[in-house]
């Protein structure tokens, strides 16, 4: 192994000159060269696909066509007992770092932080990510896609930018910071540098296309600059996360495939699994959540819907994997692969089940614990997947893209949340091509499998900081013994409240909450949790619980569970879901903090809801200075979220507007009556508020101080306006909040000078359930 314990390596000792000039030096000096890897070090390739679950892909069995993934497993290594932490940013915490989510501080997601411990979302300067250390051992390193690990206070133009990509050992970056992304109009950063597209979706764009098009781009450059140093690079695609965003006529190569329903599916797929070997034969379809309903049950509307729903994932997930597979082509026309340490994580959680019972057309609706009506989302069915809508698709399908397991993503306590399928494709270092591997292991077990690899130690301190223990388990021990023991004995396993222990084959596990209701409707005490107990060596999916039958051992592993909990900062539990994504309700830093008055100037563009006032549930003012020039002006003077949820002050035929958008299930709009004239005015909106959380109230529309008048708004959003789009002044990037303006042509054509966000009293506890009984009840 390699002896750089210390990162980056001290700098070596400067000679003594004594000699006046050159012509007198002797002694030659040597130049200064960049750090080297260890010889024969492999190029890295870490993959990650989201939201996928075990039994989506053709190479685990599963009905979603991956030709790159049945590529790599029948070069390489398929492993059948492979675990994740049940979301996003704590998975790829864990992955970059190699140690446990809680313990560096990712608890939940970045938008889910609170201030406790182990849910702060901050990593820890004392756990250097797998970037770093392969950075300071001589590695060239990218990152593309998907990043979901910066605090959401840091994702602002003034940082502090240590914990971006860049900041964490990653030469370069292009992608997104949230944890998910409109793949048809993204907002995306170039390093820190915010980049829009040159392309939209009418001339062909996709954002899984685009990453694959920077990062073939990036190795080939890497390969011609530095061919003397290996690479790594990380590619987190955005598929096959909400939104499911696919052109047609990938869709359409599964036109009538899911009719027969998920729950024949699952039977199929189990099927297909044991013919793999990926699952033992005696293994049994685990039990199907009485609350989720049956295909059988369903009307045609819902099976219509359904069925298309599925579609567009399975095709939104083969356009993802078919992207990869041209890196992986062109890393073959190099010479590279043979020497390239490739793994391709199927899956950072289990499949979603945050579509809930229907599906949905728009995300941030269930979110919020809005249900869509299936006879309306039928009259839009040939939209599903395209510009117009943000979808993801039913729990039932879920579950089936989980098989054989119980449950789905943010459900920790069974496999259908953390178990994924992980490909391992390395020629020179892998001669049982095609193999399978089922000792145990986890997200953890990456970074020191990777360290073995390329043959480097794991540092001691990094930028001066003493590093804490990694407490992943390298698998590099299996690439050469298929039936070698475990060398992970023990797992612990947390999200959302959600909770279980795997410990020498038995799990002991309790589910708290239900991943579709992300607002619950009253509060649910962690002391009534019921525990189960499953020994997996006779029953790997869970289906059978003998807690009855072994009191004794289930007490054990509850007691080993509470022991490694208070070990890895993960108490004290929290079941809060949409609620936390509101940082005041959430308790965590806000950048904004106190301040009740922030004034924007006008070239301000793609900040996120973290860094701007927060106007929700709050009476609130924004308070523009424009100049309108001779012939009038038009565009969008400030604008928040977009498509599917926020609000905008406009101009539109010479005349200030003011728009409201819910969800976009309804946009409140304000116009005034006559063109505001040539010159420098003041155009203002009071938004007065009802009280409580998720309530209408009365925006007023000002010129110069002079109402020009006003709209009733029944509801408003509550938690978050959107993942994906941003507050800008002079513009609406991404999507448009209103019909009345087009996407990426409505750049205001006067000059905003500022823009004044006031704010008035904010409302602290919400009322659970309420916004979901509201809308329904207006309806």
């Amino acid at each position: 192994m390699g002896g750089r314990r210390v990162l980056p390596e001290p700098e070596p000792a400067k000679p003594v000159v004594t000699t006046l000039g050159v012509d007198e030096q002797v002694d030659t000096f040597d130049p200064v060269r960049p750090t080297v890897a260890p010889r024969g070090a492999p190029n890295v390739v870490l993959v990650v696909l989201d939201d996928l679950g075990f039994g989506s892909s053709s190479a685990f069995g599963g009905p979603c066509r991956m030709p790159t993934a049945d590529r790599l497993a029948d070069g390489g290594l398929r492993y059948t007992r492979f675990h994740v932490t049940a979301l996003c940013s704590p998975t790829r915490q864990a992955l970059m770092t190699g140690r446990n989510h809680h313990a560096v501080g990712m608890g939940a997601t970045t938008e889910m932080a609170t201030s406790a411990p182990g849910y702060t979302g901050f990593r820890p300067r004392s756990a250097a990510t797998l970037a770093r250390t392969l950075q300071g051992n001589g590695y060239s390193t990218a990152a593309f896609g998907k990043w979901h690990q910066t605090p959401p206070s840091e994702v602002s133009p003034m940082g502090p930018f240590d914990r971006w990509p860049t900041g964490e050992g990653f030469d370069h970056f292009y992608g997104f910071m949230a944890c998910e992304m409109n793949h048809w109009y993204p907002l995306l950063y170039d390093g820190t540098h915010p980049v829009e597209p040159a392309k939209r979706p009418e001339d062909g764009y996709h954002l899984s296309e685009d990453l694959v098009d920077r990062a073939v781009d990036w190795v080939h450059t890497q390969r011609t600059m530095t061919p003397d140093r290996p690479f790594f690079t990380y590619l987190a695609f955005g598929a096959s996360h909400a939104p499911l965003h696919v052109t047609p006529e990938w869709r359409e190569r599964y036109r009538g495939k899911f009719d027969d329903g998920w729950d024949r599916l699952r039977e199929t797929t189990l099927a297909r699994q044991k013919a793999l070997g990926v699952v033992p034969e005696e293994t049994e379809l685990a039990p199907w959540p009485d609350s989720v309903p049956h295909w059988e049950s369903l009307d045609g509307t819902r099976r219509t819907l359904g069925a298309r729903f599925m579609e567009t994932f399975a095709g939104f997930t083969e356009h993802a994997d078919a992207q990869l597979g041209r890196f992986v082509q062109e890393l073959e026309n190099l010479g590279e692969l043979d020497n390239t340490l490739f793994l391709y994580l199927l899956g950072d959680n289990g499949a979603s089940g945050e579509g809930g019972i229907e599906g949905t057309h728009v995300e941030h609706r269930l979110g919020h614990g809005l249900v869509d009506d299936p006879a309306e989302m039928l009259t839009h069915l040939d939209d599903i997947g395209g510009p117009e809508t943000y979808p993801i698709a039913p729990v039932g399908w879920a579950l089936a893209m989980n098989t054989p397991y119980q449950w789905t993503k943010q459900v920790a306590s069974h496999f259908g949340g953390t178990r994924d399928g992980l490909v391992v494709h390395w020629p020179r270092g892998i001669a049982d091509a095609g193999g399978l591997r089922h000792q145990f292991h986890h997200v953890i077990d990456v970074l020191p499998t990777v360290l073995d690899c390329a043959g480097i130690t794991a540092p001691t301190s990094v930028d001066g900081v003493v590093q804490q223990p990694i407490d992943g388990t390298s698998m590099r021990y299996t690439f050469t013994d298929p039936d070698a023991p475990d060398r992970r004995r023990t797992q612990y396993f947390e999200m959302c409240g959600n909770r279980g222990i795997y410990h020498e084959g038995w799990t002991a596990v309790t589910r708290h909450g239900i991943p579709w209701e992300m607002v619950p409707t009253a509060g649910r005490s962690f002391h009534d949790d019921v525990w189960e107990l499953y020994d997996t060596t006779k029953d790997p999916s869970q289906a059978h619980d003998v807690a009855a039958e072994h009191p004794a051992t289930l007490a054990h592993l509850r007691d080993l569970f509470f022991a490694e909990a208070v070990k890895y900062q993960v108490l004290p539990l929290d079941d809060r879901v949409t609620e936390r994504e509101n940082p005041q309700l959430a308790g965590r830093f806000d950048l904004v903090g106190d301040r009740t008055s922030v004034t924007f100037r006008g070239s301000t563009r793609r900040l996120i809801e973290e860094t701007v006032p927060n106007v929700k549930n709050r009476s609130h003012a924004v308070v523009a200075d424009v100049e309108v020039p001779d012939g009038g002006a038009e565009g969008v003077v400030v604008a928040q979220g977009g498509r599917f949820g926020g609000w905008s002050i406009y101009v539109r035929d010479g005349r200030p507007c003011y728009v409201y958008n819910f969800f976009g299930l309804r946009r409140d709009t304000v116009r005034a009556e006559a063109a505001i004239p040539p010159g420098r005015h003041q155009v203002r909106v009071d938004f007065a508020y009802d009280g409580g959380v998720g309530r209408g109230g009365t925006a007023t529309l000002r010129v110069d101080g002079d109402e020009v008048g006003s709209v009733r708004v029944e509801a408003t959003i509550p938690y978050y306006f959107s993942f994906d789009e941003t507050f800008d002044v002079g513009v609406d990037l991404g999507t448009p909040v209103t019909e009345d303006y087009a996407v990426g042509d409505n750049a205001f054509t006067g000059t905003v000078r500022t823009v004044r966000v006031e704010l008035g009293t904010a409302e602290e506890e919400p009322e659970p359930g309420g916004l979901a009984r509201r809308v329904m009840a207006s309806h």
